[in-house]
């Protein structure tokens, strides 16, 4: 059987560098938007109430607007009304190591995170469209079973 490619998707990312906020706190605006279409991203971040919610909306935004750019200036037909969020991650930034004074003269340092926000856009495919690399391979069970039947008659 020939592997048929599969045309590739575009993909469209924007990020936002040593953003004041921890990659943990990041990640948890981040898992509410990812897979979402665009639109439904948009909402659901703006209407969240944690603290970097804006910053992530402004970098979906950022992706969205590099979609449209980048559509025109290379001539693809990119359809923003498709466009979903591919991947959405907060990779840690560089630490800030910081000192907190302390009882008997002593200090306490602690380290203050910086987080990098990423966001991938893409297009959805198409629903009808199947290729033969989709189509699902032979139950690993039956392939087992098959194995064990042709190495007991050896």
């Amino acid at each position: 059987m020939a592997k048929v490619a599969a045309p590739m998707t575009q993909e469209f990312r924007a990020e936002a560098r040593f953003q004041r906020t921890s990659p943990q706190k990041a990640k948890l605006v981040l898992d509410l938007i990812k897979g979402q279409r665009v639109e439904q991203a948009l909402n659901t971040v703006h209407f969240s109430t944690k603290r970097i919610a804006p910053v992530v909306e402004k970098v979906l935004r950022s992706a969205i607007q590099n979609a449209t750019y980048l559509s025109q200036e290379q001539g693809l037909d990119v359809d923003v009304d498709n466009l979903y969020v591919k991947t959405a991650v907060a990779n840690e930034g560089p630490r800030m190591k910081r000192i907190r004074p302390a009882p008997m003269g002593r200090a306490y340092r602690y380290q203050r995170r910086l987080a990098h926000i990423i966001v991938t856009v893409a297009e959805k495919k198409a629903a009808g469209v199947a290729s033969e690399t989709e189509t699902a391979p032979a139950k690993p069970a039956a392939r087992k079973a098959a194995k064990k039947g042709a190495a007991k008659k050896a």
